[in-house]
């Protein structure tokens, strides 16, 4: 007999099950209920990462419909009603014997689908509407419960031990980006990191994440980012590459998320090769105006406040400073947005960014990332995790920003 490694309380399911269903009521309100096929989704809110589908109804139980799996599901998951399927033509039925049929009109969360599955789903279920569901459950993620909230506190302290006490005692100038990473690795696995990195975009990935010394910090990218950095290869351009040496004098940028029980913290540690009396006055000053943003941030960022508000103070400020070619990116690195929210993927609901005015929640966890791209230097700046609370943002990955000096 096997028993579960661990198991989501059952008082948690119930209240996501109830929020995702208070949003689909409001965001698809001839739905009676909604198809959930990502992994990561299915286990937000049955405690399994199910490959299959779950149905969740605005009235009845819940069904997991499992393509394998289902002896893993039945330790782990916290809903009653299990059962395996081979067809999309099966749906139905299982729902409707588990006393929990489909109505009419059915939403369903595409983002989790290829095109391929999603035409397959709709010729299959001819009979039923199928309307888009998906933020339906990204806004109840959005707001995070004190369990989970426990677990981000918890993957937040580790991080900031990594980035900020262990590794500039095992980095130097001289080193490479590559041998940085592993650095960082062994670091992050000291601190129990779970070995992967979740994003919720379609298609990106991400590994560690991104070493970037001296200018390339600037180097092009197609990551949905402001850091840029040459990666290890065109076919995996993640991490740090071998030919690029840290030199002295140079910036050194370490953006490395930690997972922990599923959960995310994202955070950015500057380091500089040398002293503090060393570091140019350019830098200095570009990394002293992201601090200063991420702390206007984070005094702003309470209950009723909306992310579109939090973006456009820091844009203004750094047109009116003359930071505003840099700000978050120089060129086509340059990003839209000063933030995101995180949890279970590093890329949550909402960003932090022009047009996005639902009001921020206690509860809400956010990465705000204010860096600056200094021509032919480097990328300087900050970023870390916080959580709101009912008088603003308080970071849960360490209170020290400065650049660390590593000689």
């Amino acid at each position: 007999m096997f028993e579960a490694i661990s198991i989501i309380p059952q008082e948690e399911l119930i209240r996501r099950h109830a929020s995702v269903r208070k949003h689909l009521h409001k965001i698809a309100p001839r739905a009676g209920g909604i198809l959930v096929f990502s992994r990561l989704n299915i286990y937000y809110l049955t405690g399994t990462f199910g490959q299959g589908v779950l149905w969740l109804p605005l009235e009845g139980e819940p069904v997991l419909m499992l393509r394998k799996g289902i002896s893993r599901a039945r330790l782990e998951a916290g809903i009653d009603n299990i059962v395996s399927f081979k067809s999309y033509s099966e749906l139905a039925g299982l729902c409707a014997d588990a006393g929990s049929p489909f109505t009419k009109t059915i939403a369903a969360v595409m983002a989790g689908l290829t095109w391929q599955l999603g035409s397959l789903l709709a010729s299959k279920l001819r009979g039923y509407a199928i309307v888009p569901g998906d933020h339906a459950v990204a806004l109840a993620k959005m707001v995070k419960s004190e369990f989970e909230l426990d677990i981000m506190r918890r993957c937040g302290e580790k991080h900031h031990r990594c980035l900020h006490d262990i590794l500039p005692d095992v980095i130097n100038p001289g080193m490479s980006e590559r041998d940085i990473s592993h650095k960082a690795w062994e670091a992050f696995f000291s601190e129990g990191h779970m070995g992967i990195l979740r994003m919720q975009a379609h298609g990106e990935e991400c590994f560690l994440g991104h070493v970037s010394a001296g200018d390339s910090g600037n180097y092009p990218s197609g990551f949905n980012g402001p850091l840029g950095l040459r990666g290890e290869h065109p076919g995996s351009a993640l991490m740090g590459n071998a030919d690029i040496i840290w030199k002295a004098g140079e910036p050194l940028m370490l953006d490395i998320g930690f997972q922990l029980e599923g959960y995310h913290t994202d955070k950015t540690q500057a380091y500089f090769g040398g002293s503090n009396a060393d570091m140019p006055d350019d830098v200095r000053k570009a990394h002293d105006f992201c601090v200063e943003m991420q702390g206007w941030v984070c005094a702003n960022a309470a209950p009723g406040i909306t992310p579109s508000e939090l973006y456009m103070y820091c844009i203004e400020q750094a047109v009116k400073r003359g930071f505003a070619e840099g700000f978050m990116g120089l060129d086509d690195n340059k990003v839209p947005f000063i933030g995101h929210g995180i949890g279970l993927t590093i890329d949550e609901f909402p960003p932090i960014a022009k047009g996005f005015d639902i009001p921020l929640e206690k509860g809400m966890t956010l990465a705000i990332e204010p860096k600056h791209g200094i021509r032919g230097v480097a990328m300087v700046g900050v970023e870390n995790t916080f959580e709101i609370t009912e008088n603003g943002a308080r970071c849960i990955t360490g209170n020290s920003y400065e650049m660390i000096p590593v000689e």
